[in-house]
């Protein structure tokens, strides 16, 4: 009624076409469903569907690691107006060492090896923010995350994101989540990162809430949120 559509990006690295298409964005390959996005978001704009400023990301779990990267990406960041992220993995050199982050490394990589760190480095959000986009990296990440990646740009800005979160998720820690919130909000600033918002249920496990009242509540907030940072409140 207010105007908008949803599109769905079946990008590599999901499930949609096949094994072979999961395993197209592995390891050393996962900056392809990062390209994959981007080039979707391309399209709708070349085509006049949208433009930068109607358009959103909206992903979770490992979908939150796709709008991760999306904010922090050079050419990415540009194409979305809003972002919304959920329940997200963000930090990937630690992932492995919280929650079942170990059991996914088969996916993502080993951290702990260096020749396995060095693509996982590029694409975690968490590290492409405080080293490469704002010059801050975490205590004690210094040593391990060497030059800058092509995610530099002293021009950055973040679209207007929210994140949400669980308390009680076994699956992936809301320290992440936190994590990079708190370094948008502290380090990165109003001029950076202008609108942030974050909400974390103390309930809900990995779904982000425990009941269809609290996913109604969640999903309310979440279509508010876009609805405001898109102008479909008319």
């Amino acid at each position: 009624e207010r105007g908008g559509c949803k599109v769905i990006a079946n990008i590599r690295g999901g499930g949609e076409y096949g094994p072979e298409w999961h395993q197209a964005a592995l390891k050393e390959k996962r900056y392809k469903c990062f390209e994959d996005m981007e080039a979707v978001a391309q399209a709708l704009i070349e085509s006049k569907l949208t433009s930068p400023e109607k358009l959103a990301c909206i992903g979770g779990s490992n979908g939150g690691l796709l709008v991760g990267n999306l904010i922090t990406r050079p050419i990415a960041s540009t194409l979305f107006g809003a972002a919304v992220c959920q329940v997200p993995l963000l930090d990937m050199k630690r992932y492995s060492q919280l929650l079942a982050g170990a059991s996914w490394m088969g996916e993502y990589g080993d951290p702990e090896k260096p020749e396995e760190w060095k693509f996982l480095r590029k694409h975690s959000p968490y590290h492409l923010l405080r080293h490469d986009i704002l010059g801050k990296p975490e205590m004690g990440d210094g040593d391990v995350l060497g030059e800058v990646t092509e995610s530099t740009n002293p021009t950055w800005k973040a679209p207007k994101t929210l994140f949400t979160t669980s308390t009680r998720d076994d699956r992936v820690h809301p320290g992440h989540a936190r994590k990079m919130v708190a370094s948008l909000l502290e380090e990165a600033g109003k001029d950076k990162a202008p609108t942030v918002y974050y909400w974390e249920n103390t309930e809900g496990g990995h779904g982000g809430a425990a009941d269809n009242s609290q996913r109604s509540f969640m999903w309310a907030l979440t279509y508010n949120f876009l609805a405001q940072a898109l102008g479909l409140e008319e």
